[in-house]
């Protein structure tokens, strides 16, 4: 047989990864969002300063978004001020238009990211325009960043599955993404807002663009809300993806999509790409601890697995534990 012998086990039709993958921390943004309670400015600085000292290097720190819309964020000028800015990490920010790009740029964030849904419905609940309408605005925040030594990412909500459409059609991913490539974007998210991505859709999509725009690369952002959100991203390590979303504590949910809870939790990634071989940068024991830090400050259990269990080799003392009597 072939394959690779690893502690007795024959492993075969071995699918080479990734050596090293990018991971995206949207937790301060795509986490915070929908809580109801302010978090002090300060405490999001702090976490964020605490994750960078956890090896983290780029986030979407915050998002220059209508206070009235989101009150979690009316911060964003703030936060970007507060966080030590070290060589090599990118604090990314969320524009829903011109204005919030302008402010975003007033406020030195290194990485701006502009969004569409790939369905009508969800861009009405999600910007409130059509399709094209926000099309148009993505053109215009285009030529505004023209000749600025700026960072430029596009993402696109629903790309994976619509809570009110249902299926999406592919081709209507590929029209998004060819105007995010024709318009010289660095980069595109594929957004799974309501956790509706499945592995043979996660294949699909990413060969379908990557055959019609190699030069662009692909972020993955997928959330947990149907259980197979790593499973998605062992699929696109097999794909040979290696940016991803997540956020600390797996925290998070869209507000204008129902049903749509906490992304994949930043910890849990680390950890399987620690056990799958795949480096990723970050020391997951500190970055663990940045995650109960983040629980406290919310004052709820948070959905992350590795925070409650540790690692795989997180032994305990065999005498304290209990044992069956009798």
């Amino acid at each position: 047989m072939g394959g690779n012998q690893w502690n007795g086990y024959q492993e075969t039709n071995a699918v080479s990864l990734p050596d090293r993958v990018e991971i995206v921390e949207v937790g301060m943004r795509d986490g915070l969002q929908i809580e109801p309670e302010f978090v002090p400015t300060e405490t999001k600085a702090e976490i964020l300063n605490a994750l960078i000292d956890a090896g983290v290097r780029h986030f979407e720190a915050t998002s220059f978004v209508s206070p009235r819309a989101v009150p979690q964020l009316r911060d964003a000028r703030e936060v970007l001020a507060q966080v030590r800015k070290r060589p090599g990490v990118v604090l990314g920010a969320l524009a829903p238009n011109l204005k919030g790009v302008q402010n975003a740029l007033q406020s030195q964030a290194d990485e701006i990211v502009v969004f569409v849904s790939a369905t009508e419905s969800h861009n009405t609940k999600n910007l409130n325009r059509p399709i094209a309408q926000s099309l148009r605005d993505i053109e215009e925040i285009a030529e505004a960043l023209q000749d600025r030594p700026i960072r430029r990412k596009g993402a696109i909500a629903v790309a994976f599955g619509c809570p009110f459409e249902g299926d999406v059609d592919l081709a209507r991913v590929k029209s998004i993404f060819g105007h995010f490539a024709r318009l010289g974007f660095d980069a595109v998210t594929l957004g799974d807002t309501t956790g509706m991505a499945t592995p043979r859709l996660v294949r699909r999509t990413v060969e379908a663009l990557r055959d019609a725009h190699p030069d662009v690369a692909i972020s993955l952002h997928f959330h947990n809300t149907r259980g197979i959100g790593l499973v998605n991203v062992a699929e696109g390590l097999r794909a040979g993806v290696t940016s991803y979303e997540s956020s600390l504590g797996g925290l998070g949910g869209c507000p204008f999509a129902p049903g749509a809870t906490g992304n994949i939790c930043t910890e849990d990634l680390v950890y399987l790409l620690d056990e799958m071989g795949v480096d990723s940068g970050i020391d997951l024991r500190a970055l663990i601890e940045v995650a109960r830090r983040l629980e406290r400050v919310v004052g709820r259990q948070l959905p992350g697995q590795l925070m409650k269990a540790g690692p795989r080799l997180h032994l305990h003392d065999y005498g304290a534990a209990a044992g069956a009597i009798g």
